[in-house]
Formats: C-alpha cells, structure tokens, sequence
C-alpha cells in the first residue's frame, strides 16, 4: 500500500487558486482512476477534476467554499500498486462546459463500472437542479460511462414523474406553524455573481434611464417573417432585433462600448462590438457572448444567440464564450415588468435591461389607439458616459425598433 498525494493542477488562464464548489467523494470513498472527485471554480467556469490514480480516499483538502492555491494537496489516496508520491503531470480535467459533453451511451470499448447510492457520477449542475427540484439521485440511471447521469438522463426522470426526496404526503398543512430554517453556504458561482453585483455597484456611479418603445411595428414584421418559416424552424425573437439594433447604434456611440482598465487608468474602445447576453441557468447567472456581432445578419444574430444561451444553460459552453462582452442585454422576457436597474458588468461600461411588452393604449396623432409597448431599462458607468451620450444612445436605439427598416439600411 501507498499514499498518493493530487495536488490542484495548474487550470489554465493564468489561475493561481481556486474554490472548491462540490465534492464528489468523501474520506473512505474507493475510486477509480478518472472518476470525477470534485468541481473547482475558477473566475471563468467551473472545473471537474478526475482521480488521477485508484484507491482509497484517505484525506481532502478543504471543505466547499474554502480556496486552494494550484499546487497545494487537494486530496490524498491510498493505494495498492506502487505510484509516485503526488501528480507529475497535470491530470485530466473538464470544465463546466465540458461536463455535460459525454455521449449518451458509454463506449463498447469502455467499460461501464457500476454506481454505487455512495458515490453518484455527476455534473453539479445537475446535482444543483436535483437539490432544487427534491429529486433523489440514487434512484436515477445514469447512461453514461461509469453510470454517469448525463442531463439527457435527469430531464428523462424529471419527464416521468421520478420519486423525490419528500413524497406530498409530508408536506406541511397550510394552517401549520412553521419553525425551521435553512442554512444555504454562498459558495461557487453564486459567491462570485454576489462579489461582482456588490464590487460593480460598490465601484461604478450607475445612472439609469428609462424609455418607452412602441414596438408594434417591430412586432409586426417580426410576425411576418415568422410566419414565412418552415414548421419546426426556430422563430425568431424580439432580442435579435434589439441586438441588431444595439449594433448599429454603436457605431455613433463608441464611448458606450468599452471596457474601463482601472489598472491602467484607461478607456478601451472596440470597433468590435462583444454583446453578452446575460441569461439566467440553474447554477445562476450566466452572461454568454456573442463575439463579433457587427459580422452578422437578423438570422445569423438569431441563431448566434441562440446557441451561445443554450451553450451556457446546458453547461457546454466554452470558456472564451463566457467572458470577453463589450457590451450587455439583460432582459426578464414575459417576467420583465415596467422599470429595472440592471447593474453594469464590469469592466463594461453600459448594460441594456429588457422590460415587457404590453398592449396599451396610446394616444397617436390625437386619437386613442391599442399600441404594443415596451420600456428599455439602461443603466452607465457616468464615470465615463455622459447623462446627455446616455440618453441620446437609447433614443437612437428607440428610432430604429420604432422604424424597424431603418435596422437594415445602415
């Protein structure tokens, strides 16, 4: 027998610590060689780490939430066979994007060990929508290697109804007294969004200006072109327009698309314009880029946010996909009431927020009418953007979705 000593490899970008978001296994846990052992967060994705070597767990390196410096003992083995003391070389690992990537069936020439209720092989994502949704992950089959749960696996469950932790029949009474709590310890991604949230309005100056937009014409050809796609063609959304939109406007607007190098002191301007989209996941909010989407059309755009969202909900986004925007639209969709003020991602310097659209009456050229409305919420680093640029940038913005065809004349 011998200890074997797995320390947190170098994972990449420059990263000299990480967090350790979930652990896989405990102490007196038996692993195999490339079984997944834990989830690292790094400041871009999470990171699943594999057992470099078989055995025994003997000791691990820290509890969820605590920091690792790369090249600190992460987890000790004992082995049968006779190893080196610790990793040589740096092991295999998947990030966040990778995790969900296995195929749906383990490979003839791989063999599939079985799971034990001990030990589920898993993505966090996965053990987070289980958790929420009170789902017992014992009882779930897993198609992957190794009887991996793939999320193809956990929708199928969810789809049929699976066992939950609790059955309904222990649900409380309505009428009961209620006295306990839960203790939720902010730990991975949702540490970093509250550290980022809380650094970004501790630091930027935000104002926020708010607009109607009578989008009823915008609507309507949004409506018509729809309606021109062949039955099971994706349909296109109100957030391709407005990303077309926010492109053009851009270009009379440079100061509002840039990042702020508080390092440097300086302003960086892009001719490019990154737009992130931030969207909502199950392990929280995600914002996805889409990178030079000055070289798209209505349709390419469409389809390029689509992806990058759906990239980033399923947990198969890359890393480069999750970091680099210029510029940010957040939006609620059907939940984005009147008013919001959404929070500049930094190192950014303005952010567009999405509000609903609603039918409402107008008066238009002195008469009452039903018109399809809907408020841009925006808020800027004031900093660096002037109350005046501001405003005029989203009136510009507010001009083309009023007049959709003036979108594809610039």
């Amino acid at each position: 027998m011998s200890e074997y000593i797995f320390k947190l490899p170098d994972l990449g970008e420059g990263t000299v610590e990480a967090e350790i978001a979930e652990w896989m296994v405990k102490v007196g846990d038996t692993v195999l060689e490339e079984d997944p052992i834990c989830a690292m967060l790094t400041d871009k994705a999470a990171v699943e780490l594999t057992a470099p070597v078989s055995g025994t767990v003997i000791s691990i390196g820290g509890a969820e939430g605590d920091t690792v410096s790369v090249g600190s003992p992460l987890v000790v083995f004992e082995t049968s066979g006779k190893v080196a003391a610790s990793v040589s070389e740096k092991p295999a690992v998947k990030a966040d994007s990778e995790i969900t990537k296995e195929s749906s069936t383990a490979s003839a020439t791989s063999p599939t060990a079985p799971v034990t209720s001990a030990k589920i092989v898993t993505s966090p994502s996965i053990r987070a929508r289980a958790r929420e949704a009170g789902i017992d992950l014992t009882q779930l089959p897993g198609s992957g290697p190794r009887g991996r749960i793939l999320k193809k696996d956990f929708e199928a469950f969810l789809a049929q109804g699976g066992p939950t932790v609790s059955s309904a029949s222990s649900a409380p009474s309505p009428l009961q007294t209620r006295t306990g709590t839960t203790e939720i310890k902010v730990i991975g991604l949702r540490r970093k969004i509250a550290e980022r949230m809380a650094q970004s309005t501790r630091e930027i100056p935000h104002f926020t200006y708010v607009e109607e937009v009578d989008v009823t014409a915008l609507e309507s050809l949004r409506d018509h072109l729809n309606s021109l796609k062949a039955a099971g063609e994706p349909k296109l959304s109100p957030l391709a327009f407005l990303g077309l939109a926010v492109v053009r406007v851009l270009r009379d607007f440079p100061q509002c698309n840039a990042h702020y190098d508080k390092e440097r002191n300086v302003i960086i301007r892009y001719d490019a314009v990154h737009l992130g989209i931030a969207a909502q996941t199950d392990d929280g909010l995600k914002v996805p880029v889409v990178k030079h989407s000055e070289t798209y059309d209505l349709e390419g755009l469409a389809a390029e946010i689509r992806r990058v969202t759906s990239a980033a909900r399923d947990n198969t986004a890359k890393r480069e996909e999750l970091s680099g925007s210029t510029i940010t639209i957040t939006s609620l969709g059907k939940m984005g009431g009147i008013v919001s003020t959404p929070v500049i991602n930094q190192p950014e310097v303005g952010i567009i927020g999405v509000n609903k659209s609603v039918d409402r009456p107008m008066v238009v050229n002195g008469q009452v009418t039903v018109r399809r409305m809907m408020n841009l919420s925006s808020s800027f680093d004031h900093r660096f953007v002037d109350g005046y640029d501001g405003a005029a940038m989203i009136q510009a913005l507010k001009t083309l979705l009023e007049q959709p065809a003036l979108i594809f004349m610039r």
